[in-house]
């Protein structure tokens, strides 16, 4: 399995940002993916999961509103666009593979996964906001 994330930078606060993240090594389009991030100092923090078939999203609160995440099955490629960014954004963001085709059969709706949901992970890309 590999994993690779794309699209960071800097930006302003306000700014928007969009990663993607290819994927290779496994059936794309039969799991769910997610986004987490780890700002300095602090622990990973999950913040968005898609199912398989891009039917169904989810986000946390902190990012809920403006942040959009997609995938292309196609093309084995999940995204994340980061719109009116803030500083408590700043963090590295990963991209993760999921266990099952919908992250959500296995938890309460509305609940925050826990990271053992997703079993393969990127390196990462840098996110700085920044005035």
């Amino acid at each position: 399995v590999q994993i690779v994330e794309s699209g960071g930078g800097s930006v302003q606060p306000g700014g928007s940002l969009g990663l993607s993240c290819v994927t290779s090594g496994f059936i794309f389009r039969s799991y769910a993916m997610g986004w987490v991030r780890q700002a300095p100092g602090k622990g990973v923090e999950w913040v968005s999961d898609i199912n398989s078939v891009g039917s169904s999203t989810a986000y946390s609160e902190s990012v809920k509103g403006r942040f959009t995440i997609s995938r292309d099955n196609a093309k084995n490629t999940l995204y994340l666009q980061m719109n009116n960014l803030k500083p408590e954004d700043t963090a590295v963001y990963s991209c993760a593979k999921g266990l099952r085709h919908n992250t959500f059969d296995a938890i309460a709706e509305g609940a925050t996964p826990p990271l053992e949901e997703y079993d393969y992970w990127g390196q990462g890309t840098q996110v700085t906001v920044s005035s």
